[in-house]
């Protein structure tokens, strides 16, 4: 049974996270700069178009439209080298039809609750049949540089790992591999504190706090390097999972590789198809091919043992209350155990980027393809644009023979403006 924390807990922190920052860092005014202001405007309008040409079973036939509209402000105070007051607020405006079917293609922003919050500071302004208008508190953090280390307390993004479009170890609310509109990890109430051990080496410990102890991670992670090698050693708890891992990167040559494993160890009790220890890795390596200005490209390969066996099992899993949460928090970014990713970009003028995305599930032969475009007209308005081809087995009356062959075909375009 999941205990919650007690209110006395709760208190603490959020004394600890507003009131105790400042003393942390024993900053006294003749230390500081006058404190400066910013503020970072980000208003972002898109479409997405999905159809599907299959009538029958588990996708509904003809083509429909979902608008978003998202505005984000992100204040920041500093007061000078030793402390960083930092927010982000944001309304998300969302049209989206009803309609029967799946797609297990993870392209649109999610609209479940994130992980690792203590309350969620996401309310609803106004609901109708399809439509949801909300605002969040998505950031609201102090940093303070105390000696060595740097502290910082509240809502944050936390990022690990060193893969590009998986992670094996990066828990954090980490996205998916084909959303569209990336710009933003989303916040998590945590402690986190970075310090510098000494000139290649450094330990990053990190508290992230959900509504109870079994919604809560505990890590850290110790890094150095020495030449053009980096290894990181990780470990803790994330949820009701023990956990260790490392990662590890290499400039070779004019390319770049890195890898990273984890184990899990899960409770007797999860739905895992690999039982009690569950492994996930990445491998992977970028180039920049001297093609033109340069063909910037990314290969990954990644495994989960959190996903499905074969694309049969998807449902069952889906159905599981405990693969649910896992799937929604992050555990796994793919559904099955395997995949490949192929990323490229491309730099036509300072006003035209193409870029090239391949998803490929090499057990069942599916995938997704994604041919995209941003313009660039000047450093506060650019426009972005992609295609998501999917391919593979189509399902079989209520049975998926492959993990995108009940994906819909779709596009997604989106006005971003900077102010």
């Amino acid at each position: 049974m999941r205990g919650r924390f007690p209110p006395k807990v709760v208190v603490l922190a959020a004394l600890v996270g507003v009131g105790a920052v400042p003393a942390l860092g024993q900053v006294r005014p003749a230390d500081l700069n006058p404190p400066t202001f910013t503020l970072r405007t980000s208003i972002k309008a898109g479409v997405f178009v999905s159809r599907t040409p299959d009538p029958g079973g588990l996708t509904s036939h003809g083509a429909s439209t979902d608008s978003l509209f998202r505005v984000r402000f992100e204040p920041q105070v500093s007061a000078g080298s030793k402390a960083v007051f930092a927010g982000a607020y944001e309304q998300r405006l969302r049209y989206t039809p009803v309609r029967a079917g799946i797609s297990t293609v993870g392209i649109l922003p999610p609209t479940t609750a994130a992980p690792y919050r203590i309350r969620q500071l996401d309310w609803s302004l106004s609901e109708s049949a399809g439509r949801t208008w909300r605002h969040e508190i998505d950031r609201a953090s102090a940093r303070v540089h105390v000696g060595s280390a740097d502290i910082t307390v509240g809502r944050q993004a936390v990022g690990w790992g060193r893969g590009v479009m998986f992670g094996a170890v990066d828990l954090f609310a980490p996205f998916s591999p084909l959303e569209a509109d990336r710009d933003w990890r989303r916040g998590i109430d945590a402690v986190r504190a970075d310090v510098k051990l000494a000139d290649r080496s450094s330990v990053d410990l990190v508290g992230a706090f959900g509504t109870s102890w079994d919604r809560s991670l505990v890590a850290g992670r110790l890094r150095g390097y020495a030449g053009k090698v980096d290894l990181e050693v990780m470990g803790g708890r994330r949820a009701r999972d023990l956990f260790g891992g490392f990662t590890t990167s290499a400039a070779v040559g004019g390319a770049e590789v890195h890898g990273e494993l984890a184990a899990f160890r899960t409770p007797s009790t999860a739905s895992t198809a690999d039982g009690r220890v569950v492994w996930k890795a990445v491998a992977g390596g970028s180039y920049r091919f001297p093609l033109g200005s340069g063909l910037l490209t990314y290969a990954e390969y990644h495994y989960s043992g959190f996903g499905a066996r074969s694309p049969a099992d998807i449902f069952n899993l889906l159905s599981t209350p405990d693969f649910m949460e896992r799937y929604v928090r992050g555990d796994t970014q793919i559904l099955s155990h395997h995949a490949t990713a192929v990323l490229a970009s491309y730099e036509a003028s300072p006003e035209v980027t193409l870029s090239g995305h391949w998803l490929h599930n090499p057990r069942d032969r599916s995938g997704v393809i994604v041919p995209g475009i941003a313009l660039t007209f000047s450093d506060r308005l650019s426009m972005t644009g992609a295609g998501y081809l999917p391919y593979g087995a189509s399902p079989l009356g209520a049975r998926l023979r492959s993990e995108y062959g009940a994906a819909h075909v779709s596009a997604f375009a989106q006005l971003r403006i900077y102010l």
